[in-house]
């Protein structure tokens, strides 16, 4: 069955009309074997975070990372079911 795609811009400002919250972060939702939850959506470097991971940090105290912003291309994967995010 094909995935139904939905139309950008109705959508997406129907969306926010109605889920107000900060757009400068959102959270997306993580899965991990019986446990879930919503963490905040990060950029970093996979490279950099390993090395700080593998001296025994986590990303928690991971210093070189950035928040990403909730834009209409998020919104739209949130409707599509490719992701699943909070605000």
């Amino acid at each position: 069955m094909d995935k139904i795609r939905v139309l950008p811009d109705i959508h997406i400002d129907l969306f926010q009309s109605v889920f107000k919250g900060r757009e400068d972060v959102f959270a997306i939702h993580w899965e991990k074997g019986n446990k879930s939850g919503y963490m905040p959506a990060y950029q970093y470097d996979p490279h950099m975070y390993r090395l700080h991971k593998m001296k025994g940090g986590t990303l928690r105290n991971y210093k070189d990372k950035t928040y990403l912003t909730l834009t209409d291309e998020q919104v739209t994967q949130h409707l599509n079911g490719e992701q699943l995010i909070g605000i």
